[in-house]
């Protein structure tokens, strides 16, 4: 098996070749699990020997005594005590969708939380319907053991990401400053601003603190991954000509503590246009040096920051999803990125001198490293990441059946799971530390799969 370490070098190698692009995005036999099995209870398809079991779903009443907010979304899993794992899930919720937040219909469970640690308390009538869950769960007897809201009164909780120090980042995808409007058909009250990111211990049994790290930016956020070498974190941005945000923490692992946020340049083409919508700019396998351009007002009055990013030279990406950090490198999404619109897939490989002044005379470098087309397996790439036998694995979000697609270290792509039931994206993919169980979210349904089998013998 090829070296982990090594998986984007060798996929970029393989964009590149001729003989590997002719057939790299179409399903070839022998790779992967194996065929799928029609699910008989409609949930999701896997290959055979494979089985899951609903560890979480959409209004179930948690130990806390609130409901199971809906829309779950990003998600880790961190080591517990005595084998368990504990996993910290993202619910997508808009304010308005009070019946599928944690308080239930007429808010009747509201006071059941003590007000500071509900971030926008909405005038007590439309609190923040977002924010996570932590789910303790025990892989041995395939058991939930319990379930409790650990981040309240946030909104549109998309992407995030795990932080090595024990941490799950919780991301608001959304751009909304306090005041009353009229949404979905009634009235909403907010109190404070949205955009920002919020950090949630994976250890604790009760609600975090809801602080918004407003030195890591307001922007539309989507997804956040960690350089364990240099401290930085990276950051994602689901827009149409969304940026690459780094941001250097001025203590590592302490970010309350605040720091500087940039963004993404290549080097030579300043605000490079990497969409490849209206003419190729980029070709999978080609490597460039970049440089980081830092950012003023991170946490700006109007949703601009990526637009005076571009200004100072920052490249320019469609609609930034998933990102995680993958042995040294990191890869990451684009949504609707080339000429298809049908997704792309980047990798950055940071400096050795990352996020100090060595790095100008030694940059990072950022290649295309897949980009899907009409003949592609992989459609709309969401949430990704690397899995424990050296692949990387990517949710996808697409109008149609949404899967779960892995790409191999020579391009070759394959299914590990299809919701052919609904029209739900699957999103939250991860593996618990140990790499034998893999959760995933099935989001509009909101549910959370743990997902069981022969992981570590693919063809």
């Amino acid at each position: 098996m090829i070296s982990r370490r090594h998986f984007l070098r060798t996929l970029a190698i393989a964009a590149a070749s001729p003989a590997a692009a002719t057939g790299r995005d179409r399903a070839s036999p022998g790779v992967g699990f194996g065929d799928l099995i029609r699910d008989p209870d409609g949930v999701i398809d896997l290959p055979a020997g494979f089985s899951y079991t609903i560890i979480s779903r959409k209004g179930e009443e948690m130990n806390d005594g609130l409901l199971v907010p809906a829309k779950h979304d990003g998600m880790a899993a961190f080591r517990g005590e005595n084998g368990t794992l504990r996993i910290v899930c993202n619910h997508e919720n808009y304010i308005s969708m009070q019946r599928d937040g944690p308080f239930g219909r007429k808010l009747k469970r509201l006071d059941l939380v003590e007000q500071s640690k509900i971030y926008d308390f909405g005038k007590g009538t439309s609190p923040g319907t977002g924010g996570t869950t932590t789910i303790h769960y025990d892989p041995s007897t395939k058991e939930r053991l319990s379930i409790h809201l650990s981040l309240s009164g946030t909104e549109i909780n998309c992407a995030g990401g795990p932080m090595p120090w024990g941490s799950w980042l919780s991301c608001e995808e959304t751009f909304m400053d306090p005041g009353s409007s009229f949404e979905s058909g009634k009235i909403v009250h907010r109190e404070k601003r949205h955009g920002y990111i919020f950090e949630v211990p994976a250890h604790e049994d009760g609600l975090a603190e809801p602080v918004p790290l407003t030195e890591m930016g307001r922007f539309e956020h989507e997804a956040a991954a960690a350089d364990p070498a240099s401290g930085a974190i990276y950051l994602t941005e689901d827009r149409h000509r969304s940026l690459l945000y780094r941001f250097i923490p001025n203590r590592p692992g302490v970010l309350r503590e605040g720091g500087r946020l940039q963004a993404l340049a290549v080097v030579g083409k300043p605000g490079l246009d990497t969409r490849n919508w209206n003419s190729r700019t980029l070709t999978p396998g080609e490597w460039f040096d970049t440089e980081w351009i830092d950012l003023d007002d991170p946490d700006g009055d109007d949703n601009d920051l990526r637009l005076r990013g571009r200004d100072k030279g920052a490249a320019i990406f469609a609609r930034g999803e998933g990102i995680c950090y993958a042995d040294g490198d990191l890869a990451f999404t684009c949504t609707i990125g080339g000429p298809a619109r049908l997704g792309q897939v980047f990798a950055y490989r940071p400096s050795p001198a990352e996020a100090t002044p060595g790095e100008v005379a030694d940059p990072g470098r950022l290649s295309l490293i897949a980009e899907s087309t009409a003949d592609s397996l992989l459609r709309n790439g969401d949430n990704l990441t690397l899995s424990p036998w050296g692949d990387l694995l990517i949710c996808e979000d697409t109008s149609g059946n949404c899967g779960l697609i892995g790409i191999r270290p020579d391009g070759q792509q394959y299914s590990v799971a299809s919701n052919s039931y609904t029209r739900a994206e699957l999103a939250g993919i991860c593996f618990s530390p140990d790499g034998d169980v893999m959760f995933v979210n099935i989001q509009q349904n909101g549910t959370t799969l743990a997902i069981t089998g022969p992981w570590s013998t693919p063809s």
